[in-house]
């Protein structure tokens, strides 16, 4: 039986720890970011980076790693599928090259684009379907055929995590598409019948009010029952729509695993801490509590540059329960945002904390993170 030399077991745990690296994140793009660096650290590549090809002659996504955020500005709009990059993502196989320069293929590279000589390119295969390429360039002594055995394992692997990601982002949008259709369905079902016959008795009313202003009195009292059964009607539904882990896990927990999974998923780091004094809260305010945790992350997340974002829970003494979230993000101005009629989620951040009692304070400036606090009363 062979042994395994010293330079083979370095390979086989640095291809395991690229692997490790790209496998524990779950959004897209995030790994194929994951995907390139790894790629790039293993074989010791200057540059390197990772198409996606869309239907179009283009791509859907590009991302570079090697490359500063003012040199790929500097470069300009996404590369076309011409050129080297339309041979590796029409081919199956890998394509190595002492200088990529005198490929056949090579069709020139945007002015500040950075000087290219060696490369390496692999295809990224599902079966014999291209799901996009791998491309380093500018190695030391240039690629060599173990490289490309490597950078070959990676591929795979990259493969699969790729796959692994694009449905767990299916996933959830079917996931968001089913629960409005629910949602959809059950204010139809609850509240249209209240409704149309809200409506009708508005008609009633307005035409008994000239010539019999009693009988209009008494249909506008109807009215007003009406629209506060309707009201009760959606205020049933929206509690009907709390997340099942509410019911088996309870808020803490539920907060908690949420936030654990986005510290997975994200670059950011994504901490939770709660002083174990919060108690059970009614239904409505738990599934508000969370619902608003949801949106402040996303904005946290999605929009804010943050490193770190900070989840924290707290009890209060009136049985209540205090969430604050806050990010050392690039912040805004509250103010402003409102003028230009970009909320990002606030206002439905804040209809959220009254309609349970609660109250939302936000606090940001530009350069100065984003803090999110709400109480809610408890029982």
């Amino acid at each position: 039986m062979g042994t395994i030399d010293g330079a083979a077991l370095g390979d086989l745990e640095a291809v395991s720890e690229a692997v490790l690296a790209m496998s524990g994140h779950l959004e897209v793009r995030e790994v194929l970011r994951r995907i390139t660096a790894s790629a790039r650290s293993l074989l010791g590549a200057e540059y390197a980076a990772l198409g996606v090809p869309d239907d179009h002659g283009g791509f859907a996504q590009f991302v570079v790693d090697g490359v500063s955020d003012e040199q790929w500005k500097a470069i300009g709009p996404l590369p076309r599928q011409h050129g080297v990059l339309a041979t590796m993502l029409h081919e199956l196989t890998p394509t190595r090259l002492a200088d990529v320069r005198r490929a056949p293929a090579f069709e020139g590279w945007p002015q500040a684009h950075p000087e290219l000589k060696d490369f390496l390119g692999m295809p990224i295969l599902d079966g014999e379907e291209i799901l996009g390429a791998i491309f380093l360039a500018n190695k030391e002594g240039g690629f060599t055929e173990q490289d490309e055995r490597l950078l070959r394992i990676l591929a795979a692997h990259a493969s699969i995590a790729l796959g692994n990601a694009r449905l767990y982002e299916r996933s959830r949008e079917l996931t968001l598409a089913g629960e409005r259709a629910r949602i959809a369905h059950d204010l139809h079902d609850a509240v249209s019948q209240k409704l149309f016959s809200l409506r009708l008795t508005a008609k009633a009313a307005a035409t008994l009010v000239d010539r019999d202003p009693t009988r209009a009195r008494a249909e506008l009292k109807e009215v007003a029952r009406l629209a506060a059964e309707a009201a009760d009607e959606l205020r049933t539904v929206v509690v009907e729509l709390r997340p099942a882990a509410l019911d088996e896990d309870g808020l803490v927990a539920t907060l908690a695993s949420q936030v654990q999974v986005l510290d997975r998923a994200h670059s950011a780091t994504v901490a939770f801490d709660e002083d174990g004094g919060v108690r059970t809260l009614p239904p409505a305010q738990e599934a508000a509590v969370l619902r608003i945790a949801q949106e402040a992350l996303h904005n946290a997340l999605r929009h804010s540059g943050a490193r770190k974002v900070q989840v924290t829970l707290r009890g209060t003494r009136s049985r209540g329960a205090r969430l604050t979230i806050s990010d050392d993000g690039q912040g805004f101005d509250p103010e402003s945002v409102r003028r230009a009629g970009r909320h990002l989620g606030l206002v439905s951040m804040r209809d959220r904390a009254q309609t349970v009692g609660g109250r939302l304070v936000l606090t940001s400036g530009p350069g100065r993170g984003t803090v999110i606090e709400l109480e809610v009363p408890g029982a």
